[in-house]
């Protein structure tokens, strides 16, 4: 369906012999998944983008070949005209972009932009568009499809976009779908089944799917084969149980090892301490208008952060943690009737967050920093990355102007990105590159509680062990609280010291991991865990128990089911440590 050969990309203003791609070379099958796999910035969306004439501005094919179709049909993308191209995007060929908030348009609704796939390249007409568009958002799991039709991007959930994204390439069951990154926003459930959508739909339609992904989890679980890039280079490349079974380049191996997953853990119980709480939820809820309908994006969470500990949130999209973290700076108010504690030091009375104003909440947005979850969306395109991560100094006052310079330098180099970069744009860096850059800019204050909204999930596995790595450091050497929102169980395996599982605006389960992960009791935390990919084709996703667990409450087993009234059933402690929505009692100590 699609074989590339010799293909080199360049940019204008670089060097004739430095390319960014370098004599790459592939092919993909009718029916056959074929992943790129390697480090942000080594040339896969390039290489990806090439093939629809979508390369950035400066950039251009210095050569090679990019044969599209089978047999006499077989058309060379590099060399077709315009029109001919206007015909295959969209309609042969799809793809899904990495970043779903800049790839959508903000002043059309989802359901306009996905019929608009459709209407352009004479499918139906209006009223078969937007069923056919409802019914692949019911099967990409919008928990409200005609919602979702009606509503606007920034109406919903970093997780939702990614998921409307996938929608509108899909919807018109294209011969070839390019997908970007298609799970990076995604929480592991979903991500579950959308894998086995995009599956289903190869074993329909039989669509060709070339996959960009750093998640060797999803490679197991969906390539035929591997291509592994490093500097616009192939490294390695074969049968995907050989290269990630058997890989013999050492860049492979590399990767392999860099792979997170989650441990084998024995149940053990918390230690007994005093509970030392740097941030207190207490009874806190959200609701948001849509129209005439009120939405509960949160229901009376009681929760808190101790000092010096990271507490991991995990759960489906729409499930309430980025309103959580949006609520604890502050960005948004919550419902009257909860309470926002914040204790800068032990011993010390709380700050009452919601009556705090002035130099009260001034001092509190400097010790309390944010990592955003789109890194593209929350970096000013008008501004240097140099000046970007100094902003938050400049606006405290905390150091003069060549002080300031040093600083940006050092925390350049401890989120690993060149210094010397700092006089570059946003638009320059890949997706992984611009996470790290909004790591360094909420590192900037030396904040005492650091709240990650999906941190890690844009970048590839070994940056992300380098950034795991410093966030721990930093942890220990600052005393830094965090509040480490996350999809990724094998992340939140290493790095939590306790875990909250919410969905539907509640905490379902709460543990430390050790337990968590060894004896999870709640039928939606086994669901998340069953559903975590690892790199090993031996173990595939067990969907049927996915499925059980992100279903319908309706479906759980008795004791976690909601009352006949549609209550749920309480936050009830089962273990010393270890809460879980459900109707039972204690488990004796």
């Amino acid at each position: 369906m699609l074989k590339v050969e010799g293909l080199t990309i360049r940019f204008r203003t670089a060097p004739v012999d430095r390319p960014v791609v370098d004599g790459v070379g592939f092919s993909v099958g009718a029916g056959q998944s074929v992943a790129l796999v390697g480090e942000s910035g080594s040339g896969k969306t390039l290489t990806c983008r090439s093939i629809l004439h979508i390369l950035p501005r400066g950039a251009e094919v210095a050569g090679g070949s990019i044969l599209f179709g089978r047999g006499p049909e077989a058309v060379d993308l590099l060399r077709v005209s315009r029109s001919g191209l206007r015909d295959i995007r969209g309609s042969r060929i799809s793809m899904i972009f990495q970043e779903p908030m800049s790839a959508l348009s903000p002043l059309h609704s989802i359901g306009d932009q996905t019929m608009e796939v459709l209407r352009l390249h004479g499918h139906c007409n209006r009223q078969s568009a937007r069923d056919r568009c409802l019914a692949m958002f019911e099967r990409v799991g919008f928990p409200d499809p005609l919602r979702a039709f009606r509503s606007y991007p920034f109406q919903l959930s970093g997780g939702l976009r990614q998921r409307a994204m996938i929608a509108m390439a899909m919807v018109a069951r294209p011969q070839l779908l390019i997908a970007d990154e298609p799970t990076t926003a995604l929480d592991v459930t979903l991500q579950a089944q959308v894998l086995a959508l995009i599956k289903e739909l190869q074993a329909e339609t039989g669509m060709a799917v070339l996959l960009v992904t750093h998640d060797l989890g999803v490679v197991a679980n969906m390539a035929d084969a591997v291509v592994v890039m490093r500097a616009g280079r192939v490294m390695e490349s074969g049968c995907c149980a050989d290269v990630l079974g058997r890989p013999l380049h050492g860049y492979t191996r590399k990767l392999m090892a860099a792979a997170p997953s989650i441990p084998e853990m024995t149940c053990a119980l918390p230690a007994a301490g005093a509970e030392d709480a740097i941030l207190e939820f207490h009874g806190v809820a959200k609701s948001y208008e849509r129209g005439s309908a009120r939405v509960r994006a949160l229901d009376g969470i009681d929760l808190s952060v101790r000092r010096g500990e990271t507490l991991a949130i995990v759960g489906e999209s729409g499930s309430g943690k980025t309103t959580m973290a949006r609520l604890a700076m502050l960005a948004e108010r919550p419902d009257p009737g909860g309470r926002l504690l914040f204790r800068p030091s032990a011993g010390e009375p709380p700050l009452d967050l919601l009556s705090a104003a002035g130099p009260e909440l001034t001092a509190y947005r400097r010790r309390a920093q944010m990592v955003f979850q789109d890194p593209y969306a929350s970096l000013s395109p008008r501004m240097s990355v140099g000046e970007i991560i100094a902003e938050p100094l400049a606006i405290h006052g905390v150091c003069d102007r060549g002080e300031r310079r040093e600083r940006v330098q050092a925390l350049m180099a401890q989120v690993g990105l060149d210094p010397a970069w700092a006089c570059r744009y946003p638009h320059a860096f890949s997706g992984g590159q611009r996470q790290r850059i909004g790591i360094a800019r909420a590192l900037a204050l030396d904040p005492q509680l650091l709240i990650c909204d999906e941190p890690t999930s844009a970048l590839d596995v070994s940056v992300q062990a380098q950034v795991l790595d410093l966030l721990e450091s930093i942890k220990r050497r600052l005393g830094l609280s965090l509040m480490f929102i996350s999809h990724d169980l094998a992340v939140v395996a290493r790095l939590a010291d306790r875990v909250a599982v919410m969905r539907a605006g509640r905490v379902m389960e709460q543990a430390p991991p050790a337990v968590l992960f060894s004896a999870p009791l709640h039928p939606y935390t086994r669901a998340l865990i069953a559903a975590s990919p690892e790199p090993d084709v031996s173990r595939p996703i067990d969907v049927a128990t996915v499925a059980l667990g992100a279903g319908a409450p309706d479906l759980w087993p008795e004791a976690f089911r909601p009352t006949p009234d549609g209550a749920p059933p309480p936050l009830v402690e089962a273990a010393p440590g270890h809460f879980v929505r459900g109707h039972f009692a204690r488990r004796a100590a």
